[in-house]
């Protein structure tokens, strides 16, 4: 089982801090994803140009909408050079300043562009178990596979139910499921809103009952034969990471 812990590339001071507390309080960890996130000024494949060393792998995200529809992606070469092996394509939610130019493409668009100018990188793609009905979002994942999808990411999770649902669903495909920390009356509104998330009965937004569930998903994703991903919005990363991974 791979683990991969999200860093926000705010700057490069910051970003390196993080990761490098990540590698102490989770050794168990092997790689970094890292969002693209247009409001900071760092791109995610620039931002994973200072954390490759610190960690066997880093991801970095690729937003399609962001991608020109004619040549390669603008990013392909400098992910070439910098020697990442993985990416993961989301379609890009738009941007709140209308002059950053988007363009009308799908994620399998980006997806199959990808594999067409950089065939030996692995291209993920994002799947959300929450914002679409289970014929829906299969749907969808089929889309993406046919276009050369070699595994997904998964927005958080927070039921261990649906995630066993969905992991019969995709079994034999390559899955980092996604676990993030949810504190709060305000943050726990944001999901129910924003992602459509239903917590489970006996949710609380506490640290500890998240870093409980978090200790069960790792467990039921090696049970799965999957990978996991941490995504520690607002959280010091050492009181919700030290001591997750115990094996």
């Amino acid at each position: 089982m791979r683990i991969s812990v999200e860093l926000i590339p705010r700057n490069a001071e910051d970003l390196l801090n993080d990761a490098r507390t990540v590698r102490s309080v989770m050794p168990q960890a092997t790689a970094f994803n890292i969002p693209d996130l247009i409001r900071f000024p760092m791109r995610s494949w620039e931002a994973c140009k200072l954390t490759k060393n610190i960690l066997p792998a880093s991801i970095p995200h690729i937003r399609a909408i962001d991608i020109p529809p004619v040549g390669d992606p603008p990013m392909a070469e400098d992910i070439l050079a910098t020697g990442l092996q993985e990416i993961l394509v989301i379609r890009g939610d738009p941007p709140h300043d209308l002059s950053h130019r988007t363009y009308p493409n799908s994620s399998e668009d980006v997806i199959r562009r990808f594999k067409q100018c950089c065939p030996n990188v692995r291209v993920y793609a994002a799947l959300d178990p929450y914002r679409l009905g289970f014929r829906d979002e299969l749907t969808a994942i089929h889309r993406k596979l046919d276009a050369g999808a070699d595994g997904f990411f998964t927005q958080p999770i927070f039921d261990l139910r649906l995630m066993a649902i969905w992991a019969e669903m995709l079994q034999g495909h390559n899955i980092f499921w996604g676990i993030a920390p949810v504190l709060g009356d305000r943050s726990r509104a944001y999901w129910e809103t924003t992602n459509r998330v239903v917590f489970p009965s006996n949710f609380a937004p506490t640290l500890e009952w998240n870093r409980n569930f978090a200790a069960k998903a790792v467990r039921a994703a090696r049970d799965f034969e999957g990978n996991v991903y941490f995504m520690p919005i607002r959280v010091d990363l050492a009181a919700y990471l030290a001591g997750l991974v115990t094996d």
